[in-house]
């Protein structure tokens, strides 16, 4: 079982920082995040260095965390792409995660997919030539413009772009959808994190209520891994909460560990 740390497990933490966090823990594979204030990408970090700071370590960077909206293609769209496309394949990064419009328009059928297959035929080539893949991440929220992995799926062979693509499967994302197919050979990348909050409904579940994966979890991470794992899923699976209670923690590579024996013993 190969386990990943995204820099959301600590976003305060600086690059270096989370590098170490991840060592400590014997994870040599990490993404790295685009919106966190004062922190590497947006702090003007340059690629090389932060290719540096892994090569280092060890670390192997599995993705760069996100384009925002990219299945609404547009002008500004396309130089935002370039530039994170450009960064990972100068950091190392093996791949970009591209996250739809989660505002609740582009909703209609029809419009979604359009948009979408437009979006990934853009994206191909730029992909291709960066040598960098592309991290296809439905959201399970309703007002998500991309909600089901099986039409991004159908737009990743729409485009002729099983090269280049790949999808995520979010164990959080993956719950709220209700989509109940998997797509094993197609996916990249497996982000868990779990929900323990009883008061909540899966309808109202938001990024804030994703904790770390223990024995009161709600969405079935083990259920998930296993259903993966035995359709052939051998990839990572990369510890990413949200909650505020996780980013406050004094220790958290003691959480995460905890995280990570609590799974292996359920797997």
């Amino acid at each position: 079982m190969r386990f990943a740390l995204n820099h959301m497990i600590a976003p305060a933490m600086p690059v270096a920082d989370f590098f170490d966090l991840a060592v400590s823990l014997d994870i040599t594979a990490v993404e790295i995040r685009n919106d966190l204030a004062d922190n590497a990408i947006l702090d003007g970090t340059a690629p090389g260095e932060i290719r540096r700071l892994a090569k280092d370590r060890g670390i192997e960077i599995i993705s760069i965390n996100a384009l925002q909206r990219f299945n609404e293609w547009t002008e500004a769209r396309a130089g935002e792409a370039e530039e994170l496309i450009a960064y990972a394949r100068d950091c190392g990064a093996k791949a970009l995660v591209l996250v739809p419009k989660n505002d609740g328009t582009g909703l209609g059928d029809g419009e979604r997919q359009r948009n979408l297959s437009e979006a990934l035929a853009a994206l191909k080539p730029r992909l291709e030539a960066a040598g960098v893949i592309g991290l296809v991440e439905p959201l399970g929220f309703s007002v998500c413009s991309l909600s089901s992995k099986q039409e991004a799926a159908d737009a990743i062979r729409e485009v002729g772009g099983e090269n280049v693509f790949r999808l995520v499967h979010d164990t959080f994302h993956h719950h709220l959808a209700g989509e109940p197919a998997i797509f094993p050979a197609l996916t990249g990348l497996v982000h868990i994190s779990g929900v323990t909050d009883t008061s909540v409904s899966v309808g109202d579940m938001r990024d804030s209520h994703r904790v770390l994966v223990d024995p009161s979890d709600r969405l079935d991470n083990i259920g998930q891994i296993l259903a993966l794992q035995a359709a052939g899923y051998d990839g990572a699976l990369s510890f990413e909460p949200f909650a505020d209670s996780v980013h406050a923690l004094s220790d958290p590579g003691a959480a995460v560990k905890a995280s990570m024996d609590h799974i292996k013993a359920a797997i």
